[in-house]
């Protein structure tokens, strides 16, 4: 199994919306046997809630499949750095407390950026281009902005999980 997990602020907004888009594509591309997607939060305060309505309502009028029930908020643990093989970091905020919770060199290391995937492959590039903004705090348009950024950056995480797994699709 390759283990794929999303992590953001409060695990309600942007991570479960980017888990739900890439389970999506991994069926749509005949990749979703041996791949696992998860999501997470850095912090526990949002624990046991279901994702923010506003964004089930935003990945549902793109048509994907999410239920108000389907979510229940966590916190990432550092022992989950063993199990997952690719940890991707809502914004850089995120990649920076994964770094820091990671126990070693190697745990480290399968932090990435979800935008610094980009829309052909990873790319060397850094600053706020790279932070999925948070649309916690705003209205339901920023929910359906989010959903394009992530939507944006999936064909290059496509690829690269291909080439981490030898998948085809």
């Amino acid at each position: 199994m390759y283990r794929i997990c999303f992590v953001c602020s409060g695990n309600i907004c942007r991570s479960p919306m980017a888990e739900v888009v890439l389970r999506a594509r991994l069926v749509d591309e005949g990749l979703d046997t041996g791949i696992v997607v998860d999501s997470a939060g850095t912090g526990g305060w949002h624990a046991g809630e279901p994702a923010d309505p506003r964004a089930v309502a935003a990945l549902n009028a793109a048509g994907y499949p999410a239920g108000p029930g389907d979510h229940t908020a966590r916190q990432f643990d550092a022992s989950w750095f063993e199990e997952c093989d690719l940890v991707i970091a809502l914004d850089r905020g995120h990649h920076r407390e994964l770094v820091r919770l990671a126990p070693d060199r190697a745990a480290a290391e399968k932090v990435r950026l979800l935008r610094a995937f980009g829309d052909t492959g990873p790319v060397a590039a850094s600053g706020a281009e790279l932070d999925v903004p948070d649309p916690y705090y705003g209205d339901d348009e920023g929910f359906a902005d989010c959903l394009d950024i992530i939507e944006t950056a999936l064909p290059g995480l496509l690829k690269t999980v291909r080439e981490r797994t030898g998948a085809v699709g």
